[in-house]
């Protein structure tokens, strides 16, 4: 297999997925939360839905690509879709905040902002992860009822 299938494609639909459901999220919770809590409590509400997205994205990634039998291939996965999430994140904040690509990245709430890089960690190694955790519980990070390969790493 080469290293658009093992690597990229599942990548990028990680990647896609988690920043799609950030799209909304984020969207409601600067018309809605924010306004009504201030923004460090709306971003740290938004936080756990968020984990939730990571979650279930890497699962189906896990089990719709037979991307990482192997537990390094799964660690690239996710650093790569940390890669596009981050550089995604930077081309908003420039284009649409008129920020500059530092303050994109680091102009956040010392809480909710440590928070939020926590939650990047858990996406770029959300893959790993469930393949580590679900090796050991014979299932390959795949959806319960399902049996995959074992990583041979």
């Amino acid at each position: 297999m080469n290293v658009t299938m093992t690597i990229l494609r599942p990548a990028a639909a990680y990647f896609a997925i988690v920043f799609g459901a950030g799209f909304v999220l984020g969207t409601a919770r600067v018309l809605w939360l924010v306004p009504r809590l201030g923004g460090r409590t709306a971003e740290l509400l938004e936080l756990p839905l968020m984990l939730v997205a990571v979650f279930l994205a890497a699962r189906w990634i896990n089990g719709r690509f037979d991307a990482g039998r192997r537990p390094w291939t799964r660690f690239v996965i996710g650093v790569l879709a940390l890669v596009f999430l981050l550089a995604a994140e930077v081309a908003l904040g420039v284009a649409l905040r008129d920020m500059s690509p530092k303050e994109a990245l680091v102009n956040r709430d010392p809480v909710s902002g440590t928070a939020y890089y926590v939650g990047l960690c858990a996406f770029a190694i959300m893959p790993w992860l469930l393949g580590r955790l679900g090796r050991r519980a014979g299932t390959d990070g795949q959806s319960a009822g399902r049996s995959g390969a074992q990583d041979t790493a």
